[in-house]
């Protein structure tokens, strides 16, 4: 009997063409290209027929009308779906302040606008204004990045592990370079040291022990074919216990002997020392080169808080080498990336004042008492928000650097706690990863937790409206 029913209810279904021809459409051909409403049609289509079909015998009768005119809002949606970027915003409530899956750093204000700048017109990319001749790309941040490091000149390329890349192949290729076994690490995509160095054509020479390595293990590896000393450093993660890591000061001056240059891949890379707010001790670029590291490679989407780049300092002549090599071509930064690098690094012209502006180091050095008070803030607009359909409660919490950077670092703060009661945490969480902005939270049991150090200023009501439209049992908009 409910088979014949749910038969009947298909028959009623209209044609897509049928569909087409509706007043509710008609509109909508003049807004959207003919092919996506098509395609917005039949996926609006297939819904209703799915649901019929699932129907146990209580669906109520509907007509073609009926069905054309509830279905041009299922068409709108669709279509708005479509259209919708698939790059969209996201409001971070995981307490990763460098959250690789949600874009790492954010950038501050000046770089920002150092990008819509770029982006909306032309620049001097490579034109030397003075002169009026062809200039190098490089030199919009080389100024900065000397005064800032040190260093007696610079390379940015795309990210880190092409910065390392560029380096091994334009020092390195088809001669020895010299790793401790402690710090043939992985990084992100499971890309790792070892395969990094074979694709430069470099030849990997592994010394000492996973947790020791001492000076004498580089002097006895040293052949003629030795072309680099590598130090690593251990930013994605620790050993602890009975340990001994070989310092850039020894490799330097092992260096020094042999006649061997000195490489050290930062991996994060800070220009201002924030152990001052609790973060654990962390060489700067400015150290590990007055070290005496004769190449230096870090990241600039990391700890420096700017925009993806992976940036080399050092010697001169070094740098040269790279700036010769074929690849610095493939893996050379755009005019977007330029702008908003040399905008995050004017910020650390005061570095006091880059722990205010730079997005990175503002969330990093929060002070926990702040953070409990503006989540106790969240929690009343939460609650007013969620009408009784969640338990909400406030608790002192700890977030994460992320990033692959500061592995053992617990940053305490605040957190607030939702605890839907109309519908599963899963749910809540698939509906405001869903919304528009988006929303990430951490699930912990039976709880969906947001933690304020990565809510950005001005989210806090767009999050309540998105946790109160989530928490709808209807869940219209998802």
């Amino acid at each position: 009997m409910i088979e014949d029913r749910k038969a009947e209810l298909l028959r009623t279904l209209p044609s897509v063409d049928e569909v087409l021809r509706s007043n509710e459409i008609k509109d909508m051909l003049d807004a959207y290209p003919r092919e996506l409403v098509v395609a917005s049609i039949r996926e609006a289509l297939e819904r209703v027929r799915n649901q019929l079909l699932a129907d146990d015998g209580t669906a109520g009768e509907k007509t073609r009308a009926c069905h054309i005119a509830e279905m041009a809002g299922d068409v709108l949606e669709s279509l708005a779906l479509r259209l919708r970027p698939n790059l969209r915003r996201v409001i971070n409530g995981t307490g990763v302040v460098l959250h690789t899956n949600l874009g790492r750093a954010v950038l501050p204000a000046g770089a920002i606008e150092a990008v819509h700048m770029a982006a909306s017109g032309y620049c001097n990319i490579e034109m030397n204004l003075a002169s009026g001749k062809r200039g190098s790309r490089y030199a919009v941040v080389e100024e900065l990045l000397r005064s800032l490091t040190g260093a007696e000149s610079c390379l940015v390329v795309n990210n880190n592990a092409a910065a390392v890349l560029l380096a091994l192949s334009s020092l390195a290729r088809s001669r020895e370079v010299i790793v401790s076994r402690g710090q043939l690490v992985e990084i992100g995509g499971s890309f790792r040291i070892p395969e990094v160095m074979a694709q430069s054509g470099a030849i990997l020479v592994e010394v000492g022990a996973t947790n020791k390595t001492h000076p004498d293990d580089y002097r006895r590896a040293i052949t003629e074919n030795t072309a680099l000393l590598l130090h690593v450093h251990m930013s994605n993660y620790r050993i602890v216990g009975f340990t001994r890591e070989t310092t850039v000061e020894e490799m330097v001056e092992i260096g020094r002997e042999k006649g061997l240059p000195v490489m050290s891949d930062l991996g994060s890379g800070f220009l201002v020392d924030m152990a001052r707010f609790g973060l654990p001790p962390e060489p700067t670029v400015q150290q590990v080169l007055a070290a005496g590291a004769d190449v230096v490679t870090f990241s600039g989407d990391k700890l420096l808080g700017g925009p993806q780049a992976g940036i080399i300092v050092g010697r001169r002549e070094f740098i040269d080498e790279m700036k010769k090599n074929p690849l610095t071509r493939a893996v050379r930064i755009d005019k977007m990336t330029i702008a908003a690098l040399e905008a995050t690094l004017r910020e650390y012209l005061d570095p006091e004042a880059a722990v205010r502006n730079v997005p990175t180091l503002r969330m990093l050095s929060a002070e926990a008492n702040d953070l409990m008070k503006r989540a106790g803030e969240l929690l009343i607009l939460l609650q007013e928000a969620s009408r009784e359909k969640a338990v909400i409660t406030l608790e002192a919490g700890t977030s994460a650097v992320g990033g692959g950077a500061m592995p053992t670092a617990e940053l305490p703060g605040g957190i607030v706690a939702i605890n839907p009661l109309t519908i599963s945490v899963s749910e809540l969480a698939s509906r405001l990863r869903k919304g528009d902005p988006a929303v990430i939270g951490r699930l912990q049991e039976d709880r969906l937790l947001i933690d304020v150090r990565t809510i950005q200023k001005g989210e806090d009501m767009i999050l309540a409206g998105a946790i109160a439209a989530a928490l709808d049992s209807r869940g219209d908009r998802f």
